[in-house]
């Protein structure tokens, strides 16, 4: 299989311009094309490749080094080390409004974008109708980009990206902006575009998107390569490295000083395991007062839309003690039926008669499989 992408030992250094005269020294670096070695780090030594054909993620925290790698791939930057190879026409969604003129009306926008890309004259007008009705904001087609709000900016530059087709098609924090309509629109054009054979490299905070729209995944972690593998594997990962990272942080606000978080709150929240049948889950409650908490449980689907929810009060469950203080519990859901997707547990901690709520943990699991049935779970039916 032919690799569209390939990303040989990338590194990027930034120059420290803070200091007195390190910006004549960088303007010289520059002049002279020699390397920076004495400055920022944004990337260590990134190295992989994308086949025609393939979906790849790029995840890790803000300040990982993703945007960075983005820009050289797409060619607006260069890297300090290392080389990247591109094969084919590329289409990136990068930064809001980047290569779109504030002044200049939306479709005077799209003219100009789509011409700098090879699309102009009589292919470009066949085509407008098409990318105006993707794009779906009106009258504000003819107003100046400067009057547009972030989520129609990315409208009218993803509208253009769907009628481009790119062989290579480059997206930043796309589904993160816009109304949730037009997420689902531009997952389903994706999923076609896939589907037709197109090479998807995304960038997302969403592990759900992860899961769902790529095959493999790139895990960033302060400009170094953490892990690259299976969407699955890696946004497994990811997943359990944030809720370790927010276990510990909560513990030690607790130490330092437990009003941070309330009367009473989760400290921690495991799944344990969940799979297509159930899932159970592990976890531990604090009271500053010693008195038992209630503890509220909910499934939501990945769109925070509710499934079931339950309380240890309504079930006349009472926790138990493990230290003055401290409570665990634990819950099992069995044979639930649930359709494939992305959903969220959600523990709450409440006060010992179970009328406030003091503190909310929540935690992604996938429900993997195959299916064409429609809403959240699968009810035993009969046709006759």
């Amino acid at each position: 299989m032919s690799a569209l992408l390939t990303v040989s030992h990338v590194n990027k250094t930034f120059p420290r311009i803070g200091r007195r005269g390190a910006g004549m020294a960088a303007l010289a670096r520059l002049l002279f094309a020699k390397p920076t070695f004495d400055g920022f780090q944004a990337l260590k030594d990134i190295d992989f490749s994308v086949n025609k054909g393939e979906s790849l993620a790029l995840v890790g925290e803000n300040g990982a080094g993703k945007s960075t790698l983005l820009k050289i791939i797409a060619g607006v930057l260069q890297p300090s080390r290392g080389s990247v190879v591109r094969i084919g026409n590329v289409g990136a969604l990068l930064e809001l409004g980047a290569g779109f003129h504030p002044e200049y009306t939306g479709r005077e926008n799209l003219k100009l974008a789509a011409a700098l890309q090879g699309l102009s004259g009589r292919a470009f007008d066949a085509k407008l109708d098409e990318i105006i009705a993707f794009a779906d904001i009106g009258e504000h087609i003819d107003s100046p980009i400067k009057t547009y709000s972030s989520g129609m900016i990315v409208r009218l530059g993803f509208a253009l990206v769907t009628a481009m087709k790119p062989d290579l098609l480059i997206t930043d924090e796309v589904l993160a902006v816009g109304d949730e309509s037009f997420q689902n629109k531009c997952i389903t054009w994706m999923e076609r575009y896939l589907d037709e054979g197109g090479t998807l490299l995304l960038v997302s905070h969403s592990l759900y998107h992860v899961k769902k729209l790529t095959q493999r995944a790139v895990w960033l972690d302060h400009g170094a390569q953490r892990m690259l593998g299976s969407s699955h594997d890696v946004a497994i990962a990811y997943q359990a490295f944030h809720e370790e990272k927010q276990s510990a942080a909560k513990v030690a606000a607790l130490a330092l000083d437990e009003t941070m978080l309330g009367q009473y709150a989760v400290t921690q929240l495991h799944i344990d395991h969940a799979n297509d049948d159930g899932l159970t889950a592990h976890g531990v409650a604090k009271a500053r007062d010693g008195r038992r908490p209630q503890i509220g449980v909910g499934i939501v689907r990945a769109d925070g839309t509710p499934v079931f929810g339950t309380t240890t009060e309504i079930d006349r469950f009472q926790l138990r003690q493990t230290a003055p203080g401290r409570f665990e519990f634990s819950i099992t859901f069995s044979d639930w039926r649930l359709l494939p997707g992305g959903y969220k547990l959600k523990a709450h901690a409440m006060d010992p008669e179970g009328m406030r709520v003091y503190d909310t943990v929540e935690r992604e699991f996938m429900v993997s499989g195959v299916t064409r049935e429609l809403g959240f779970s699968r009810l035993p039916h009969q046709w006759r």
